[in-house]
């Protein structure tokens, strides 16, 4: 619910109160936000803030530069087609086993402070004892040549961050600064990228709790829909190619279903943040034990590869 409305230097500045409770929202994660308790949608530069003046949300339209979007998006895409089942609740499952859920197109780069199920499997199948939990993302593993052309969009994104959000950029840059684990030069450790994927209810975990999330979209055909919203406040904002989103994804958001006009409509999202684990499992780990625990990771898979293929000679 927007309570004010004022404009200073160009921008629109929205002041909102809550329009749903916290004990109302509780019961309401993880479900689809029904389009009806979105009251308004913002498409222009905008900064929103709570009744207490805690930033929620800063939004700037055409920001980002067209030639590394579509250097990014012709760098990614095929790996973000990949279909993944382990958004869990996001993805308004609520199985327990992770392979019941629904697959969706869902892709992590960078680093994570997890281990994948088969990364489990074949630590324990070789007796590895690894002593940093952190990995890096299949993608950074295979194309490592592919991912060095998104990182001039991640910087671009890094540097807006750092421009329109001073305070919680200075605080998770603080972090990153003490860990090599992490997009070169930049805030952030991670980069997940979801394709036509609708969110439930929720709010994120896992990244730097001083730290804001950094959404960006790509698109291809044509769609309608798909907003970025905060149900609690009755709010939310079209993302749009080049537009770029800063926002406190520590309060309850999700987004509006997505309604493709052609066939080959694509919203590609981008979220670029700071995982926590990642930074406190890594602090002050040198360059030479950084490239050592990679390697080790690494190689869990060519010995996966080289077990298949005596198995194959052996069977012969």
């Amino acid at each position: 619910m927007i309570i004010k409305k004022e404009k200073k230097n160009g921008i629109i500045i929205y002041h909102v109160d809550k329009d749903i409770s916290d004990e109302k929202m509780e019961e309401l994660k993880n479900t689809y936000i029904k389009p009806d308790s979105i009251s308004y949608i913002i498409e222009h530069d905008a900064d929103v803030y709570d009744v207490n003046d805690n930033l929620l949300l800063k939004f700037r339209k055409n920001k980002l530069t067209t030639k590394k979007i579509e250097d990014f998006y012709l760098n990614v895409i095929d790996f973000a087609k990949n279909k993944t089942n382990n958004r869990g609740s996001t993805s308004n499952s609520k199985n327990k086993n992770i392979y019941e859920n629904p697959k969706i197109m869902s892709n992590i780069l960078g680093y994570m402070d997890t281990f994948s199920p088969k990364q489990k499997f074949l630590i324990n199948q070789q007796g590895k004892k690894i002593k940093l939990l952190v990995r890096e993302t299949r993608y950074n593993m295979d194309y490592p040549k592919k991912f060095k052309k998104l990182v001039p969009l991640i910087s671009e994104i890094n540097n807006y961050y750092k421009e329109y959000i001073p305070l919680q950029y200075k605080k998770q840059e603080n972090k990153a600064k003490h860990t090599l684990f992490k997009i070169p030069g930049t805030a952030f450790t991670t980069i997940t990228t979801n394709i036509n994927f609708q969110t439930t209810i929720h709010k994120d975990k896992g990244d730097d709790p001083d730290g804001f999330g950094n959404l960006s979209v790509i698109e291809r055909g044509v769609y309608t829909g798909g907003e970025t919203c905060f149900p609690q406040y009755g709010i939310g904002v079209n993302v749009r190619t080049c537009d770029i989103l800063f926002m406190n994804v520590h309060e309850w958001h999700g987004n509006l279903k997505t309604f493709f006009k052609t066939k080959d409509a694509i919203r590609l999202s981008i979220v670029c943040y700071l995982r926590i684990n990642v930074w406190k499992n890594t602090l002050n780990i040198n360059k030479k034990a950084m490239m050592l625990h990679n390697k080790t990771i690494k190689n869990l898979r060519k010995y996966k590869l080289v077990n298949k293929t005596l198995k194959k000679h052996k069977n012969q």
